[in-house]
């Protein structure tokens, strides 16, 4: 079985966390856990508190603020599941240079979209980005819908996402829950257990809604996510220059550290996998991904299957002739649920003259830069180019 023919990476997984069957949470501060009458009055500042210290510390430059283009918004929020800022920015100004309308996108070929995207990771975003601006282009007259709800039902949007969308763009103050949020409302209100759990994030957006301000919606939800990047970030907090300071419940029981609490351990599996650089000339066979799964929808290099000959298996498979095999240096890859382990494997080839089988490319090494491909198999392919590497004489294997 292919080490690669996985279950789909990051945001295109189901949640599969075991779930905790007692979860302590402490309560809110105030009588109880309930309503926003029984938080504490100084709990009851807390927007107050974000939204005044955003007007001064808050980030105002960054290319997607500014705008309640639910085009550019959206594209943004997709970019940033799981990504950091600097590492979104460029991504996304060279997808606005390209695709500068929804209508631009919704019309463009998926697997344009597919090499925009590569190296950004978590590649079912750019599928679901495709298919939704299709959806709103196409069925809601390139507008998207006002409602969170309704948000929320396009591919590759989740209630967080919906919510931050519709009240950026449409007013609509309704609370978000990234990781950011998470962390900050952990401790502020000392709320114990993984915040990735069921019971945990039910009560962390019951909180969140209570907390949610009737007014600057939208400037309170960006203050928690510049909080929680830049100041009460996951290690080393600043908790002097926090507006919470004084009112979090971590800070003042000495527990920043602890809150929020990580996740439960488990081991990460590391598995093996042989991927074959077929070369002919300056030129690399690639083959299509399938569109679910690991890195699906993009270009890859061959995987040869355990305990086959690679000679033997390439010359059947792609019908060439096998002139000379040699190894690359193994390269290491961290996905969410694994780490693999990559040993390539350079052959050079002489292709037949047999019709290529569908999903099957060659690609000129000089063209790499454009193509959709994993960032481990140009991490390959980079290192074969810059060092103009070609197959030893041919051994068996």
């Amino acid at each position: 079985m292919s080490i690669l023919a996985g279950p789909p990476q990051g945001d295109a997984a189901k949640n599969t966390e075991p779930r905790q069957r007692r979860t302590k949470v402490t309560p809110f501060p105030g009588k109880g856990a309930g309503g926003m009458a029984e938080l504490s009055p100084a709990a009851r500042t807390f927007a107050a508190r974000l939204i005044r210290w955003h007007k001064h510390h808050g980030r105002h430059d960054l290319p997607w603020q500014n705008t309640a283009d639910p085009y550019l918004v959206w594209l943004s929020e997709i970019m940033l599941q799981q990504t950091q800022v600097a590492t979104v920015i460029p991504y996304y100004l060279r997808f606005l240079e390209r695709f500068p309308q929804l209508a631009d996108l919704a019309a463009a070929p998926v697997a344009e979209v597919m090499a925009l995207w590569s190296g950004l990771g978590y590649y079912a975003r750019a599928r679901n980005l495709h298919a939704c601006a299709k959806i709103v282009a196409y069925q809601h007259g390139g507008h998207f819908p006002r409602d969170p709800a309704r948000i929320a039902q396009l591919p590759g949007i989740g209630r967080s996402t919906a919510n931050s969308i519709a009240t950026i763009c449409f007013g609509a103050g309704a609370p978000i829950m990234d990781g950011n949020v998470k962390r900050v409302l952990c401790r502020a209100f000392a709320i114990e257990g993984f915040p990735g759990s069921s019971a945990v994030e039910k009560r962390l957006w019951t909180l969140a809604a209570e907390l949610m301000p009737a007014r600057a919606g939208s400037i309170y939800n960006q203050a928690q996510m510049d909080l929680g990047a830049t100041v009460c970030t996951r290690t080393r907090p600043r908790c002097d220059a926090c507006p919470l300071d004084d009112i979090c419940i971590a800070h003042a029981a000495g527990r920043t550290a602890e809150l929020p609490t990580p996740k439960p351990r488990r081991t990460i599996p590391q598995r093996e996998a042989t991927l074959l650089v077929l070369q002919d000339g300056d030129r690399v066979l690639l083959e299509t991904r399938p569109p679910a799964g690991i890195w699906g929808g993009l270009l890859s290099l061959p995987e040869l299957p355990d305990g086959a000959d690679a000679q033997q298996w390439a010359a059947q498979r792609f019908a060439c002739r096998v002139i000379a095999v040699s190894p690359a240096p193994t390269i290491e890859h961290a996905f969410s649920h694994f780490r693999l382990r990559i040993a390539p494997l350079l052959l050079q080839v002489k292709p037949g003259s047999a019709a290529m089988e569908p999903g099957l490319q060659w690609l000129d090494l000089a063209k790499i830069e454009s193509a959709a491909l994993p960032a481990p198999v140009r991490r390959i392919l980079d290192g074969i180019q810059a060092s103009g590497s070609r197959p030893l004489l041919s051994r068996k294997r």
